[in-house]
C-alpha cells in the first residue's frame, strides 16, 4: 500500500487508471487495497505477459489457476500460480487485466530509455507496455494514467534481444519474405518497388529454382503501413509473405538464410564465371544502398546479398557476384569507383566452409 500512498501524494487529482505488473499478485493487491479505499473510481488494471498470465486466467475462472508452463522473458513476474490471499484481494479490487507480448515489452523498455535514459527490466516495463496497448485498444484520450515501473534488474546480454524486438513491438518494422524471378535485374526491380523505404535487413542467396526467396526487414510507420507495403510489393508482381508475427522467423530464420552456391549453378558457371565475395561499408543514409545496387552492371548476377542495420553510422553489406572471367577487371574498376570501404573475402576460409561452391 505504500506505493499507493506515494501515488496519492504526487497526484493533484485522482488518476483515471493505474497499471500494475502482476506476478504473484502482492504488488497489485497492496496498491489496489489502498487506492480503492481513497479513490474508488480509479481503475486498477493488471498487466501480465501473454505466456505467464496466471492472474488473468484465475480471475476468469473465479479461482486460482496453476499454469503448466510459463515464459521466462519477464522473469520478475514468471509465476505458475498466484497467491490465495492476493487472488482474493484482486478479485475484489482489480477492474481489468491486460496481457502483452514479448515484443510489446521490448518496445516499452525502449520508450522508457528514450524518455529517461533509464533501462527497465522486462517485468519493470510490463505496466507501461500494458498502458500503451490499453490506450490503443480502447482509443483513450485525455486520461490521467499512471504506470508503476517496478524493476531495473536488466542483464546486459539481454539488451541486444530487446533492441531487435523493440521495432516489431512498436509496429515500426515489417519482416517479409519476397519471391523474385531468378534472373538478372530482378533485385533492382524489387529495390525500385520499395522506393524510398528504409531497409533494416536484407538476406538473399541464389537458388537452383526459377524463384529466389529474399528475407527483408523494412521500416514502416504502423500496421496499416505494413499492409500497404505488402500490397505494393504484390502489385509489383512479386510473391510476398508477411512474417512480422512469426516467432520462428523472428528468432531463427532471419539468421539462417544462406547456404552454398547451388551445385548446378556451380557446374554451369565453372570455367566461365567466378563467384566473388566482398564486404562493403557505406554511410548509413537514405539512398546509399540503392546507389550501390544501381551502379552494378546488369550482366553481373548477384548470388549473395546480406545487409543489416545495426544502428551505427555506417551500413555493412556482404555481396557475392558471378562475374565472367573477362569482366574481372571491370568489377575491380567498379569497386574502386564506387568509393566505399571494402574487403575482398573471396579467399576467406569461412566463406569456403559455409557459402562457397
Amino acid at each position: 500500500g505504500t506505493i499507493g500512498l506515494e501515488i496519492l501524494r504526487q497526484s493533484q487529482t485522482p488518476p483515471d487508471a493505474i497499471y500494475i505488473a502482476v506476478g504473484g499478485g502482492g504488488l497489485i493487491a497492496g496498491v489496489s487495497a489502498y487506492v480503492k479505499a481513497i479513490w474508488p473510481d480509479t481503475k486498477i488494471i493488471g498487466v501480465e505477459p501473454e505466456d505467464a498470465c496466471a492472474m488473468t486466467l484465475s480471475l476468469k475462472a473465479n479461482e486460482p489457476i496453476e499454469l503448466e508452463s510459463i515464459g521466462l522473458f519477464a522473469d520478475g513476474v514468471a509465476v505458475r500460480k498466484v497467491g490465495e490471499k492476493t487472488f482474493s484481494i484482486c478479485k475484489k479490487n482489480v477492474d481489468e487485466m491486460v496481457t502483452v507480448s514479448t515484443d510489446e515489452i521490448c518496445a516499452a523498455i525502449k520508450d522508457v530509455f528514450e524518455d529517461t535514459r533509464s533501462i527497465l527490466e522486462p517485468a519493470g516495463a510490463l505496466s507501461i507496455a500494458g498502458l500503451k496497448k490499453h490506450v490503443v485498444n480502447n482509443q483513450l484520450k485525455n486520461n490521467n494514467l499512471v504506470a508503476i515501473a517496478c524493476g531495473a534488474n536488466m542483464n546486459f546480454e539481454r539488451l541486444r534481444f530487446v533492441a531487435e524486438r523493440a521495432e516489431l513491438g512498436e509496429e515500426k518494422e515489417a519482416m517479409i519474405a519476397v519471391g523474385i524471378p531468378e534472373k538478372a535485374g530482378s533485385l533492382k526491380l524489387l529495390c525500385k518497388t520499395l522506393g524510398s523505404r528504409s531497409l533494416t535487413e536484407f538476406s538473399y542467396r541464389i537458388s537452383e529454382g526459377k524463384t529466389a526467396q529474399i528475407f527483408m526487414g523494412v521500416e514502416v510507420s504502423n500496421n496499416n503501413d505494413r499492409e500497404l507495403l505488402t500490397a505494393e510489393i504484390k502489385r509489383g508482381g512479386f510473391d510476398c509473405h508477411d512474417l512480422s508475427n512469426d516467432e520462428l522467423s523472428k528468432v531463427h530464420l532471419r539468421h539462417m538464410v544462406g547456404g552454398r552456391l547451388p551445385r548446378s549453378i556451380s557446374q554451369i558457371s565453372k570455367g566461365e564465371y567466378t563467384e566473388l565475395l566482398y564486404r562493403f561499408e557505406f554511410p548509413e543514409r537514405p539512398g546509399a544502398l540503392m546507389r550501390f545496387v544501381n551502379s552494378m552492371r546488369p550482366e553481373w548476377t548477384i548470388s549473395i546479398f546480406h545487409y543489416r542495420n545495426h544502428g551505427a553510422d555506417t551500413g555493412r553489406i556482404v555481396i557475392g557476384v558471378l562475374v565472367n572471367d573477362s569482366e574481372i577487371q571491370a568489377w575491380n574498376e567498379f569497386v574502386k569507383k564506387i568509393g566505399y570501404k571494402n574487403w575482398d573475402e573471396t579467399d576467406n576460409p569461412a566463406y569456403k566452409l559455409f557459402l562457397g561452391a
